[in-house]
């Protein structure tokens, strides 16, 4: 590392707090740091000119991948026409209104208007308050639980780090709040289905009994809302098993429940169709979107309203005045020409389509390098978005301990290789959510990086006696 970037990592380590970080270790030099300073199509570029394959996507994000000069050209052409107004009471600007158009007609029938914010936590609050507002108006008032799910993730906010499911957004801080609920994980591996004998279309049914079970013991005049990711992102990348948001929508149609669809990961393009409701035949009342709606190229956030839920807003306005909720950036005119740009390389290009088409050879190679090897449990994924999950005996589905550090080991190997691959929390998980613009050579290299950083910890795990002998790939 050269000395300028030693530098910049020292002055960033006495003034910023960084997110998801060990605070102590990194505030006084005992964890690294990285100055990043450009991008060009999957690859990132740090300040001693090390280049990488991006194979997260930033975070599941920068869908068209880095250096789109066409975006950086429309946020600097709007701000020259206008940066910023309001959206309160009526305002707009004339990004928002096409961009509002375009994402309801990617939608699809039966939603109304959009709602913008800057992030999946944002929007997912957003969510929370017309749930209540919406059972209000409704005379409704005891109607206000919401069922997530383990393993999901919604946010970091308060109510959002709630609606999350995993155990590092609720410990030490006293989460999740009152009246958010967590329900069973279509995790079909990881509940070693198949050791009791259920099928996947069976593991779905016990979910929607879970679920079922769960709001008669609240009581159905208690419980408002689901909210559910498409596809699991941050709590594993885990596809629903077969028959799973069939079976689900049935009790939430049975019990009146409103049906959230969290597409902050899976939208526009992702799994290899516009949304990923389209994909599984989930017909949503609400609908979270984020990240791939600019790439990342700015910060912008959607909640998609549909019909049955705008009328009754619509009913609320009209008896109460106007609605309390609002941010000051919303519908923010830069965001909102990013994200009409982003959306037209998405269309022009045929993202959507080399997802689904590059995306079926990611996980055909994934399967091929990884369906074997000693260490590997499960290889899973959708579109671009993939998973390996480790087992320290993949016959028994038997987990590796947790002192062990097995999935972080692997993501530092990789980035070894220069290959930036995720560590997934609440297991030895490695996700990968390459840019959509990947092209089948680039899969190729990204699974070769994998398969060495693999290869290099399973012997590290032999030597060290964790693993068998004979599971050596050296």
């Amino acid at each position: 590392m050269n000395q300028q970037h030693r530098d910049l990592i020292e002055r960033d380590r006495k003034v910023t707090f960084h997110a998801s970080t060990h605070l102590r270790d990194f505030a006084h030099g005992d964890a690294p740091g990285r100055v990043i300073t450009g991008g060009k199509g999957i690859h990132i570029v740090d300040k001693d000119g090390r280049e990488f394959i991006d194979g997260f996507a930033g975070l599941y994000c920068v869908n068209i991948g880095y250096g789109r000069t066409e975006v950086a050209e429309a946020i600097y052409q709007q701000a020259l026409e206008l940066s910023y107004y309001h959206t309160y009471v009526g305002h707009s600007n004339e990004p928002q209104i096409a961009l509002s158009e375009k994402i309801l007609a990617l939608a699809g029938p039966g939603m109304s208007k959009v709602y913008y914010g800057l992030g999946g936590s944002d929007a997912n609050e957003t969510q929370l308050k017309i749930v209540r507002y919406y059972n209000n108006v409704l005379g409704r008032p005891q109607k206000k639980k919401v069922i997530s799910r383990q393993r999901g993730y919604h946010g970091s906010g308060l109510a959002t780090g709630s609606l999350t499911g995993l155990k590092a957004f609720h410990d030490q801080f006293d989460l999740p709040l009152a009246g958010i609920l967590h329900t069973e994980a279509p995790h079909y591996y990881q509940r070693a289905a198949e050791q009791q004998g259920l099928s996947e279309r069976e593991f779905s049914q016990f979910c929607a009994q879970q679920l079922e079970a769960m709001i008669l013991a609240e009581g159905p005049d208690t419980v408002a809302a689901f909210i559910g990711e498409p596809v699991l992102g941050t709590g594993g990348i885990v596809p629903p098993p077969e028959g799973y948001w069939e079976a689900i929508q049935a009790v939430l149609a049975k019990y009146d429940v409103l049906l959230i669809a969290d597409e902050v990961v899976c939208g526009f393009g992702r799994i290899g169709a516009d949304f990923g409701s389209h994909y599984y035949g989930i017909k949503p009342d609400l609908i979270t979107v984020a990240k791939g709606l600019t790439s990342a190229y700015q910060p912008l956030s959607g909640v998609i309203v549909g019909d049955r839920v705008w009328k009754v807003l619509e009913q609320g306005t009209g008896q109460y005045g106007p609605i309390g909720h609002g941010w000051t950036y919303s519908g923010h005119a830069l965001g909102c020409a990013a994200a009409l740009a982003n959306l037209a390389i998405i269309e022009r290009e045929g993202l959507t389509a080399n997802a689904a088409e590059t995306g079926a050879y990611l996980q055909q190679q994934m399967q091929a390098a990884f369906g074997e090897h000693p260490i590997v449990g499960n290889v899973r994924g959708v579109g671009m978005l993939a998973a390996l999950e480790f087992s320290v005996d993949p016959a028994k589905r038997a987990h590796f301990d947790a002192a062990h550090k097995v999935g972080p080991r692997i993501a530092a190997a990789a980035l070894d290789e220069n290959l930036i691959a995720r560590a997934m929390p609440q297991g030895d998980i490695l996700g990968f959510a390459p840019p959509l613009v990947t092209t089948r050579a680039e899969v190729d290299e990204i699974v070769a990086r994998a398969e060495r950083a693999v290869n290099k910890v399973t012997d590290q795990l032999v030597r060290e006696g964790v693993v068998k002998a004979a599971m050596s790939l050296s």
